[in-house]
């Protein structure tokens, strides 16, 4: 099979994917377009490196997390996340905003996405992706117990929160 054509197989069984796993880091549609192509850039430039051991899906998965951590990280994401949080300080809310906001948040999406990274991205690579727990650990880079124990706390979390109305969460 040729590269070109190997390629294209991946895009277009994995690219919707990728781009759900990516947009659940960065919560931005034009970021995770971004990091969409560089995830692909990156796999077309190493899949004569692809040694099988793992699946396609997997690998393309390991390659989406590492973008997105790295741009987690980095000093644009960063210097934007502070700009934000002041604007959330400066202003002044009004009780029926705040109102509309709360109604809003209360879908279980939604309580997924304000999980800390570490919980959403087990969550939605189990639940959503439905990958197992051995891929998962794959993906992540650490061990299948360590995927497990995040699973559970991240499904307390998410009880806990629905059963309290307690919806912020500031990670």
């Amino acid at each position: 099979m040729d590269k070109e054509h190997y390629f294209n197989e991946a895009l277009e069984a994995y690219g919707d994917y990728v781009k759900r796993l990516i947009y659940t880091y960065v919560k931005d549609i034009q970021k995770t377009e971004d990091i969409v192509q560089e995830v692909f850039m990156k796999f077309y430039k190493s899949i004569e490196r692809f040694e099988g051991r793992a699946s396609l899906k997997t690998y393309l998965y390991r390659i989406a997390v590492n973008e997105c951590q790295n741009y987690l990280k980095s000093w644009h994401y960063r210097k934007l996340e502070m700009t934000e949080k002041i604007k959330h300080w400066t202003r002044q809310d009004s009780l029926e905003l705040d109102y509309e906001q709360k109604e809003q948040r209360q879908t279980i999406g939604e309580l997924v996405n304000a999980l800390p990274i570490k919980y959403r991205e087990v969550i939605w690579l189990y639940y959503y992706i439905e990958l197992s727990v051995v891929d998962i650990a794959e993906v992540l880079k650490c061990s299948p117990n360590t995927v497990k124990t995040r699973l559970v706390r991240a499904r307390k979390l998410v009880k806990i929160t629905i059963e309290t109305g307690a919806f912020d969460y500031e990670y």
